[in-house]
Order: structure tokens, then C-alpha cells, then sequence
């Protein structure tokens, strides 16, 4: 099978869907190899922290009930990860002063700490803004749009025919 990168000005449908289904195991595959810093190494990060830490990096402080709908998983959830994260130093949680039931999550103070997150997601921030500054904004929504749409799909329930058929 041909793993060559497509060209031309246009594909069929299924010209897509094979160079997706070639294309975005390898992708996978690569992003869970990129090495941890040695600084974060022993905190056993997984990927559900990394989504976590992509959040608070670009978007900064930020409510656990917010974390919970951007990752798409319940408050409980993110206050377990918040917990984990908090023991070993990565991340740090207050009060909002506005409202005092909320709480705020943003990542530690630590300079040393903070660069280490940094450097963990710069190659794959660096890899998307070389990607996505050789197209045009339409295309780039275009793009996101697609891959989310995708994610959608796949996560959702198969079409009743299918479940019968066994």
C-alpha cells in the first residue's frame, strides 16, 4: 500500500476515506511517541492529562466545570485528574473570588514545571501552525471542522441495521 502523500486538486470519496484510514493510525501512533520531558517523567502522565494541560496552556486559568465541557467528561472527572495533577505539582486550584463555590484550575507557578509542559506540546502546536499557515482560513475550518465531525462519527452509536446484523 502506497503511505505517499496526496496531491492534486481534488479527491473521490473513497480516495479520502483510504488516505484517512492510512494516515491517521500512523498520526496516532507518533503523538503517543513523543517523549515526556524527563521533568514530568516520573508523574506518569497519560494522554487524558495532556488534553488537560493543552487546555490550561492555551486558555489559562480556568473553571473545572468549563475543563469538564471542553474535554467532554463530567466535573467529577476533572476533579479527579485537578487532585492527581495537584499532588504531584502540576497544576494548582483556588477559589474563584467572584463565586466561591467554583474553582479555578491553572497550571503551577513553577517555572521549571511549566516549561517542561510547554516543550511536551511545542512539537505538536509547532506541527499544526506549519500545517495550518499554508492554507487559507476557510480551509483550516474546513479542516477542523472535518476532524471533528469525524470524531463525532466514530463516536457515534452504529445505525440499527448494523447492530443486528451478527
Amino acid at each position: 500500500m502506497s503511505t505517499e502523500p496526496v496531491t492534486g486538486a481534488s479527491l473521490s470519496t473513497e480516495q479520502a476515506v483510504r488516505a484517512m484510514l492510512l494516515t491517521l493510525p500512523r498520526l496516532v501512533s507518533r503523538a503517543k511517541r513523543t517523549p515526556v520531558p524527563e521533568r514530568l517523567r516520573s508523574l506518569h502522565l497519560a494522554p487524558r492529562h495532556l488534553t488537560l494541560l493543552s487546555c490550561l496552556l492555551f486558555d489559562g486559568p480556568t473553571p473545572v466545570k468549563d475543563l469538564a465541557a471542553r474535554l467532554e467528561v463530567a466535573p467529577t472527572t476533572v476533579s479527579l485528574l485537578v487532585s492527581d495533577l495537584q499532588r504531584q505539582g502540576v497544576v494548582q486550584r483556588r477559589s474563584d473570588p467572584g463565586d466561591r463555590r467554583r474553582t479555578i484550575v491553572s497550571l503551577t507557578g513553577d517555572p521549571a514545571t511549566r516549561a517542561a509542559i510547554d516543550a511536551w506540546l511545542a512539537a505538536g502546536a509547532r506541527a499544526w501552525r506549519t500545517v495550518f499557515d499554508g492554507l487559507t482560513p476557510q480551509e483550516r475550518a474546513t479542516f477542523v471542522r472535518a476532524i471533528q465531525a469525524y470524531e463525532a462519527e466514530v463516536s457515534a452509536p452504529p445505525p440499527e441495521e448494523a447492530r443486528n446484523d451478527g
